[in-house]
């Protein structure tokens, strides 16, 4: 009886384990839950530029952590933090819709198309640096496309 009782718990334990892992693994997040390495969603849109924001303006939301470079883009957020999102949870748009994937984005490649805040990944691959925001500006409007309709199937949305 105890032995099926710690077996149940020990079951519980990991179901509750990797619904959290599965939850915070729908955004793009660092090792502290914070979306985007915690650069300002709200900078992007206002200023039009890449701002590291800070532990003091965080914001929680859909169970991550978002964090600004001051106050009045954290009330802004709080107001209305659709607004501000990024697309496709802060992943590459370039990967949602070339490839169907998930790849963690640069925080400091980004555009906003549609009135949505898309980032890109910009690093090495295969020994070679690659900045995927190229290759999307050559064909946005089909790459947008299915890049929404990859994502809508991914987070099972119609």
């Amino acid at each position: 009886m105890i032995r099926s009782v710690n077996k149940l718990l020990a079951h519980s334990i990991l179901l509750l384990m990797s619904t959290a892992l599965a939850h915070a693994g729908s955004w793009n997040t660092d090792a502290n839950n914070v979306v985007l390495d915690g650069y300002d969603v709200v900078a992007y849109r206002n200023s039009d530029r890449a701002v590291k924001g800070s532990p003091d303006y965080t914001a929680t939301y859909d169970g991550v952590k978002f964090q600004f470079s001051n106050k009045q883009n954290l009330t802004a957020f709080k107001q209305d933090p659709q607004l501000y999102l990024p697309q496709y949870h802060g992943f590459c748009a370039f990967a949602m819709g070339a490839k169907n994937a998930k790849v963690p984005a640069n925080a400091d490649t980004f555009k906003l198309y549609n009135g949505k805040l898309l980032v890109f990944f910009n690093d090495m691959y295969e020994g070679q640096k690659f900045n995927t925001k190229i290759p999307w500006n050559q064909d946005e409007k089909k790459l947008y496309s299915q890049a929404e309709k990859n994502w809508r199937q991914m987070e099972g949305k119609k």
